[in-house]
């Protein structure tokens, strides 16, 4: 009902905030940074992940917070270890039943809410995926990834869909609540940009248009690219259509969020087609 929001860091803290008056309401410490984070079906069990580093695990801990003393003791009702590649991005499936988890490696796994135990497990990425988002419905779910593709998946079967690719690793990838579209946000990294020489880099900008960081939009079912949205001067590294479908934000590594409110067109265009 969003009145609580939840956020992971790299404090090595999970915090639960009430959103209109800005009070921690909750706050669990670990050992580790806090990869990913979100709430269940109902709003009542959280879940995140914490990082493999400093001689610690990866583990995905669940909390009930109808039960205070959880919170208060720091004894989730469970945790799963992951020794052998660390979760990058993790979201609920359907109903809260279990959670998908997106690896360094490239592997998605499907996790038991009540039990911990491993249900599924697919490799279709080659390197780290980046971010996972689900349909509005919840019957499938997006994944980006480092290997320059986004991906559609069945949430509950993992069954591979339909592939979107790009020239560039992509960093977030977004499913349209109301039409058969998606939009993909990357480039290049900002470790790898600075080692590009200028001469270069006028070069790439120039020449390439097609390499510059622009949010992608793909046809859901033909994996057609058809449309793009200029505007950051950075790799983007999240994005996310509005509840309506009406709009849709990205976020960059040039500091800037941006919202673009999509033209009547795109609407009509939409309908006709």
């Amino acid at each position: 009902d969003t009145r609580h929001v939840l956020t992971g860091s790299a404090d090595n803290s999970c915090r639960l905030w009430d959103c209109e008056t800005g009070k921690q309401l909750a706050l669990v410490k670990t050992s580790s940074a806090v990869r990913t984070c979100g709430f269940d079906f109902g709003g009542n069990i959280i879940m995140f992940s914490t990082d493999k580093q400093m001689g610690y695990q990866c583990f995905v801990s669940f909390f009930d917070l109808r039960d205070p003393a959880q919170i208060e003791n720091n004894e989730p009702y469970m945790k799963i270890p992951c020794s052998d590649s660390k979760i990058t991005s993790a979201v609920w499936g359907p109903l809260g039943e279990f959670i998908i988890a997106g690896h360094e490696s490239g592997e998605l796994n499907q996790f038991s809410a009540k039990s911990g135990e491993q249900l599924s497990n697919i490799k279709e990425h080659t390197k780290q995926i980046n971010d996972i988002q689900t349909s509005r419905d919840m019957t499938m779910f997006i994944t980006a990834s480092k290997d320059n593709t986004a991906k559609l998946f069945d949430c509950t079967s993992l069954e591979h869909l339909k592939t979107f690719r790009t020239e560039r690793p992509v960093n977030s990838a977004a499913l349209s609540p109301i039409f058969d579209h998606v939009v993909l946000g990357g480039g290049q990294e900002a470790m790898d940009v600075t080692t590009t020489s200028t001469r270069i880099g006028k070069f790439e900008a120039r020449q390439h248009k097609s390499l510059l960081p622009s949010p992608r939009f793909f046809h859901l079912a033909f994996e057609e690219e058809f449309g793009r949205v200029k505007g950051h001067f950075g790799p983007i590294n999240s994005v996310a259509f509005h509840p309506d479908g009406k709009s849709y934000s990205s976020g960059g590594e040039d500091g800037y969020v941006r919202i673009h409110y999509f033209d009547p067109q795109y609407f009509e265009f939409e309908f006709e087609a």
